[in-house]
């Protein structure tokens, strides 16, 4: 991925050092403790304003250290949230619609956001409360050794799905997944499958028209977004933790539906075409 020299985006707030990754003036937030065990097995995020992701989770982590390999990372992940600043705003405006930039929160261990608490053991969360999509570095280092997804554009990826959920909240469909959700558990863990295929699919719009602009893309990019898309899809993670795969409890979709809503937005760069809620798996 050919990413070096390109611009960097302005919305990156780095709360890593911050005790709880609270900022300034920060207090008052109602804490919504978001433990690893809770959303490992059920996969769904509060009803109330909760964080969204590509599920998955990383380790505990200690302090970030600032190095070289971090100051890098930190430009990489600058760099792809600006791509996406870019693709989501022509694409709005094509339509006569304006695009609102997210900020994108670097922490460390916790944080804390408008959905409340979270560690980084839920891996990089969108909160829809706030705007904001959170990442602690460290689960880029997960996705590689643990989930065995290597490569920046498994990284871009992982990114390119949050800023998936930015744009639902915009369009609504994050308000009415939450509407039609309240009080049925099954109609919940289904709605939150198609929300999570549609942030995929989100993605693969993205890397169709990043690669548009800028042919940045090399050989093998593609294959390691979807062998990320493949490393959390339920199945996977339900077969690495228990051993046995329970289809009804999936709450962000199979390994093969994610590969298969990405490569459908990659492939068409058209965001009519992932109705994931009325359309047939691709």
């Amino acid at each position: 991925m050919r990413w070096e020299g390109e611009r960097q985006s302005d919305n990156i707030e780095d709360r890593r050092g911050m005790s709880g990754g609270v900022m300034a003036g920060g207090g008052g937030i109602v804490a919504l403790v978001i433990g690893l065990i809770v959303y490992f097995v059920t996969g769904r995020p509060p009803q109330n304003l909760g964080p969204v992701g590509p599920q998955g989770g990383a380790a505990q982590s200690g302090s970030v250290q600032q190095t070289p390999a971090n100051d890098r990372m930190t430009q990489f992940v600058s760099t792809v949230l600006a791509s996406t600043e870019d693709v989501w705003t022509d694409l709005f405006r094509r339509r006569g619609w304006t695009y609102k930039n997210p900020k994108l929160v670097l922490f460390t261990g916790q944080v804390q956001s408008a959905c409340g608490s979270a560690s980084s053991a839920v891996g990089p969360f969108y909160c829809p409360g706030d705007f904001k999509l959170y990442i602690d570095l460290q689960f880029f280092r997960e996705l590689e050794t643990r989930y065995r997804a290597p490569g920046d554009f498994a990284q871009a990826y992982v990114i390119a799905h949050e800023v998936g959920h930015h744009v639902q909240r915009l369009l609504g469909a994050t308000d009415k997944v939450q509407r039609e959700s309240r009080g049925d558990k099954r109609r919940a863990n289904e709605l939150s499958v198609r929300l999570e295929l549609q942030a995929d699919f989100y993605a693969g719009v993205w890397a169709h028209h990043a690669q548009k602009q800028k042919r940045w893309l090399e050989a093998g990019d593609i294959e390691e977004a979807l062998k990320a898309a493949f490393a959390v899809g339920d199945d996977t993670i339900q077969k690495r933790a228990r051993g046995t795969v329970v289809p009804d409890s999936f709450t962000h979709g199979s390994a093969a539906q994610r590969m298969a809503w990405f490569k459908k937005g990659f492939l068409t760069g058209d965001i009519s075409q992932g109705d994931t809620f009325n359309m047939p798996d691709p």
